[in-house]
């Protein structure tokens, strides 16, 4: 059977967003837990980037929604 590249990284990362919605709950907006989970990352020393641009297109012609 093939070996997942980056085994370790699910965990961690799933680790992180546990953490965060044991001390946070319910209830916020998304922007919330993205922040924690940005803070929650840097504690971990996990690389991540955020707010990526995600450029989107449907037939041809690019959205403006991402």
């Amino acid at each position: 059977m093939d070996e997942l590249l980056l085994a370790q990284e699910p965990y961690a990362i799933r680790g992180a967003s546990f953490e965060v919605y044991r001390e946070m709950g319910s209830g916020f907006l998304e922007a919330v837990y993205q922040e924690c989970l940005e803070i929650e990352f840097r504690h971990r020393k996990l690389l991540y980037l955020a707010q990526r641009e995600l450029k989107l297109i449907y037939m041809g012609e690019p959205l403006l929604q991402t």
